[in-house]
């Protein structure tokens, strides 16, 4: 059996990460979604287990020093971190799993787990990012300014990134990321059982 693919979705914050995420397992239902832990207080649109699993810093700072996370950062004030457990019992299995990290983390997964197919959703320009954090109405102006004051930085990210997606439409961007996807599953380099097979003449459907 072939190992799954690990899937990373990430970009500046505000650009609609956790839309296109929630998109695109709605047009692949078989896709696994790996839950972070975060330290950071629950927005109130938010579920505990669903969105996030919502911890104490003393929570936190365990996992870290039991080798529990692949990744973690601290992001602002808060720390987010992605279990290392499920994910890779999950790949093992041939689970094809989609991680929503910001650019610190999508920048540690790659160095812990070099397989991983890093997508970079971007928005259609600064300005619209800075309208849909307005939107969003979560923040602070104080936390607005910060994530924006970033947000130069984190596009600079973009070019070490193994696809570009614009989101100026969801549905459109999560096309895209699926036909990622796609063609990601297609290559020679994660079928190579499946050759193996066919060579000693056995049926690979």
């Amino acid at each position: 059996m072939s190992k799954g693919i690990l899937i990373v979705l990430s970009g500046p914050s505000g650009v609609g990460k956790g839309t296109v995420n929630k998109r695109v397992r709605e047009l692949l239902p078989n896709l696994k979604k790996s839950i972070s832990v975060t330290t950071r207080p629950r927005r109130p649109n938010e579920i505990d287990g669903v969105h996030y699993h919502f911890i104490t810093q003393e929570q936190f700072d365990a996992l870290v020093k039991d080798d529990g996370l692949l990744e973690y950062a601290q992001v602002y004030q808060n720390f987010y971190g992605t279990p290392k457990k499920p994910v890779l019992e999950a790949l093992e299995k041939g689970d094809d799993m989609i991680f929503e990290l910001d650019i610190q983390g999508a920048r540690l997964i790659k160095q812990t787990y070099n397989d991983c197919v890093r997508i970079f959703i971007s928005p259609p320009s600064i300005d619209e990012l800075s309208n849909r954090l307005n939107q969003r109405g979560t923040e602070t102006e104080e936390v607005k300014a910060l994530r924006l004051s970033q947000t130069k930085q984190e596009l600079e990210e973009a070019s070490f990134y193994d696809y570009f997606v614009v989101n100026n439409n969801i549905d459109k961007a999560a096309k895209k990321v699926v036909d990622i996807i796609s063609a990601e599953k297609a290559k020679t380099s994660r079928n190579k059982n499946k050759i193996d097979k066919l060579l000693k003449g056995e049926n690979i459907i």
